[in-house]
């Protein structure tokens, strides 16, 4: 029997602090959050006072029911779950469901917090606990209704309104309004000429440096100020035949300071610029650095909590970084006094500390081979910035030089910048990343005085640019915005992320998120039927309330109240507008993207078809379309037209491609649920064959349609069996068949060229691998020995994902998991779960 229970989210971290507190402890993993609000209306009832009805998953009931019996038979019960709200929840959770159960009686409940997970953090923590935060957990339960009455009320009026669309989101729903108005903007957007000269100059000594034209005939130019190729060459003329005289030079002195440490938002975007991870990634990541590594026979966090907008650091983290830059780098690099920092996002809570290491002396290079790769990337970008916060400003020396042109009266300004570094500060160590933006480091430039002659090395270049649209939001910029304007909190960042990119409202293309038309028609339709609740002030003003709750300054209920009396208005007036009226109200909103600029001049929403009808938003049962209004006598339908990264817009409706020479029928070019594909004729089942995954749809012709069409090609009788070998395209790509065996091709073309012994030969390997099915997985990652049974663990990906392997036992690893961030201990955990899962009796026909 255990002295004292004590409660937190993982079994990593549940084992880390195990080992801290000895043998009177006996510590267990709530495995995240236990109950939820169940997915069916009631859960949350407004005129109940708003009370709500929580469910037990499946997979939490067993564990919970662990954790009573042991509370039993305990003296003391410690809540240990993570220091924020979810956090505090989590113990609220547990601590409700034990109640319920009858498992504490008497016993005293403490709540204790730390913000790292080590043996001094653990151990202070212990001793100093306090009792549940209500007001934390009073703002997470609002969090949780407000969520949830937005969510089960907007969804079902979209799914009748807008069918295919999937549901909206208090948060994420402002978040696809941030995507999809950043498309509008590039849509928008119109390219601008403009024109640069500059010059290469060479000074008394033979160095060669750069100047930029910045003025002519009296008057500044700026960096766009020449508009065409006119004024450029008048003025590139004039300075391929002038003479340069430097005007003036001046050198400036300035700092640059360090940026503060991480907090999640910024850690996102710094991983994504510098490393190339995912929003979900580094929280992944980070995750495991925070829960522990092992060092020296002894499980150690090695970086504090993650999920947080602090961005001070407590005393001690602040005395050993500074120890470590006097003693690493010498006293020049060392601040007379600590530097303090500010949030200067939105709505920031700076209760916690910012993410830093839990200790300094535990240099990147020196735990690199303990780590990950991934890890060890992320740990040397969360030291190395919080070292950086704690040094010397950089001192830099700004040089500008003047130097004026003269050509038969004709006089122009060329201006040269540079920068010089006195002294590298914290720059020596780390430099923050950029998101869109030109380098604007200067080079360093030759010495030159006012009054100097320099000479043109080369003809003045005059070069055309056009200006360019505002780029598409990447992750970490998305949570950037998100954050400045105080939409969601750390927690919730990468699963707000998540649910537009699983509801298919978004998609990722070159670490670029792109809005899709479902996603579109959705942020048209709130934006135009529920305009108050996706704007950015208001939601700000719903997480402000939020934080105030939390500091106990609101009542969670009064917020409730004074949301849900506006919001069920809102809603019980769109109930009554009919399903033609959203659409032309969406046909209005969309209109430059659903209709797109005709060639021919005509008005956009005349029906191509038939010149006559009025091309308009319809639904359907996959969705929305674009059809016309002289529906059923004309037929003509079409998707919406979207942008892809080049601006490639996909084909409208059915297009013929030609004439069948053999059997005389249309063949067409369509676009259905499933993709592209061709069709021949019209009848009630013609043929069809969809487009191979690699084929561009433009170039599709009636060639390659005809080939599709052909499949399957017969390849020949086999020699052994007399039956026949055909050739063709299926699920799982090109393929050539013998009866009941299929065996893979490399290649898309090779279903037409394939010959009869190439398919012979194919057919007799796949018949003599041994094994029925599917063949079992490589393995992606070799974990090791278990350590009481025989075999090695491995890591595989599998049909259903990716799984961990021992012996006949596969255990499927959690949502969201990286495959290759899978350590031994945590697939020993898997699969000992599993293979103490009972088996599921077999269904028996009922005799009665």
């Amino acid at each position: 029997m255990s002295a004292n229970v004590v409660i937190v989210e993982s079994p990593a971290k549940a084992k880390t602090i195990n080992k801290y507190l000895g043998g009177d402890y006996e510590v267990f993993a709530s495995y995240g959050h236990v109950r939820d609000l169940p997915a069916k209306d009631g859960s949350v009832l407004p005129d109940d006072d708003f009370s709500m009805s929580w469910e037990v998953d499946t997979k939490s009931k067993k564990r919970l029911n662990e954790i009573a019996s042991a509370v039993k038979s305990a003296d003391r019960l410690i809540l240990a779950t993570d220091p924020d709200r979810e956090g505090e929840a989590i113990s609220w959770h547990v601590l409700e469901f034990l109640q319920s159960k009858k498992a504490i009686k008497d016993k005293p409940v403490e709540r204790v917090v730390f913000n790292a997970i080590t043996k001094n953090a653990v151990l202070e923590a212990m001793a100093n606990p306090r009792a549940i935060d209500s007001p934390l957990v009073n703002a997470y339960l609002a969090r949780r209704a407000l969520d949830y009455l937005v969510g089960f009320t907007l969804s079902p009026v979209l799914w009748r309104k807008l069918p295919g669309a999937r549901s909206a989101g208090r948060v994420q729903s402002v978040a696809l309004r941030l995507v999809c108005e950043r498309e509008q903007e590039i849509e928008a957007f119109r390219p601008q000429e403009y024109w640069s000269l500059v010059a290469a100059l060479k000074n008394s000594t033979g160095q060669v440096f750069e100047a930029r034209i910045s003025a002519y005939d009296g008057k500044k130019i700026g960096r766009k100020d020449i508009p065409d190729s006119e004024l450029a060459h008048k003025i590139k003329a004039m300075l391929d035949a002038a003479d340069f005289t430097v005007e003036s030079v001046e050198s400036k002195p300035h700092k640059r300071n360090p940026q503060p440490p991480f907090t999640t938002s910024t850690m996102q975007q710094e991983a994504s610029r510098k490393l190339g991870f995912s929003a979900k990634q580094t929280m992944q990541v980070a995750q495991r650095l925070y829960e522990g590594i092992e060092i020296g026979g002894e499980t150690v966090g090695l970086i504090t909590y993650m999920r947080t907008d602090g961005v001070q650091m407590a005393p001690e983290g602040l005395q050993s970084a500074r120890q470590q830059i006097d003693s690493r780098y010498g006293a020049e690099y060392l601040p007379d006094a600590p530097r303090q920092y500010s949030a200067k996002a939105k709505n920031a809570q700076e209760a916690h500390e910012a993410i830093r290491p839990t200790g300094f002396e535990r240099w990147p290079a020196e735990v690199k081979a303990l780590l990950e790769p991934d890890q060890a990337k992320l740990y040397d970008l969360i030291w190395k910035r919080a070292v950086a916060s704690q040094m010397r400003s950089a001192e830099m020396e700004r040089t500008t030089v003047d130097i004026t042109a003269r050509q038969n009266g004709n006089e122009a300004t060329m201006r040269a910048t540079g920068s010089v570094i006195r002294f590298d500060g914290f720059l020596s160590i780390y430099q923050e990343g950029r998101d869109d933006e030109e380098d604007e480091e200067s080079k360093r430039l030759p010495a030159m005085t006012a009054g100097e002659t320099v000479n043109r090395d080369k003809p003045i270049t005059a070069t055309q640019h056009f200006t360019e649209p505002p780029p598409r939001y990447t992750e970490a910029t998305l949570i950037k915005k998100m954050e400045e304007l105080g939409i969601g909190r750390p927690s919730t960042y990468t699963s707000t992320l998540s649910v537009l990119s699983d509801r298919d409202y978004v998609r990722l293309e070159k670490k670029r998120l792109i809005p899709e038309d479902k996603g579109r028609l959705v942020t048209a339709f709130l934006g135009s039927f529920f305009t108050q609740y996706v704007q950015y002030g208001f939601t700000a003003g719903l997480e402000e309330k939020l934080d105030r709750i939390s500091a106990g300054e609101l009542e969670w209920k009064d917020v409730l109240k004074e949301f849900w009396r506006d919001f069920s208005l809102s809603v019980s007036e769109i109930k009554d507008l009919r399903v033609s009226e959203v659409l032309e109200a969406l046909n209005e909103v969309l209109g430059a993207h659903i209709f797109p600029a005709r060639e021919d001049g005509a008005d956009p929403r005349t029906c191509p078809k038939c010149d006559d009808g009025r091309l308009s938003l319809k639904t359907g049962k996959y969705g929305a379309f674009v059809g016309c209004s002289n529906y059923p006598d004309c037929r003509f339908t079409r998707q919406f037209t979207t942008n892809g990264e080049n601006g490639d817009a996909e084909q409208d409706g059915p297009k013929l491609l030609g004439t069948d020479p053999e059997s005389g029928l249309d063949v067409t070019l369509r676009s259905g649920r499933f993709g592209p594909y061709v069709q021949l004729g019209e009848e009630a089942k013609p043929k069809r064959a969809s487009l191979p995954k690699d084929w561009p749809i433009d170039a599709v012709d009636l060639e390659k349609a005809l080939r599709l069409l052909s499949l399957p090609r017969e390849v020949g009788l086999h020699p052994e069996t007399g039956q026949m070998i055909s050739a063709g395209l299926g699920r799982y790509g090109p393929f050539v068949q013998h009866e009941k065996t299929y065996a893979n091709l490399p290649s898309v073309d090779e279903v037409w060229d394939v010959g009869l012994n190439r398919a012979v030969t194919l057919i007799a390997e796949k018949q003599a691998r041994p094994g029925r099915g599917r063949a079992t997985p490589a393995a992606l990652k070799e974990l090791g020995e278990h350590p009481e049974l025989k075999g090695p663990i491995t890591v595989r990906d599998g049909r259903y994902g990716p799984y961990v392997n021992h012996g006949k036992v596969n255990a499927t690893l959690p949502k969201g998991t990286e495959p290759m961030s899978v350590t031994l201990e945590q697939a020993i955990e898997l699969i000992a779960a599993k293979a103490s899962k009972p088996k599921k009796p077999r269904r028996t026909k009922s005799s009665g």
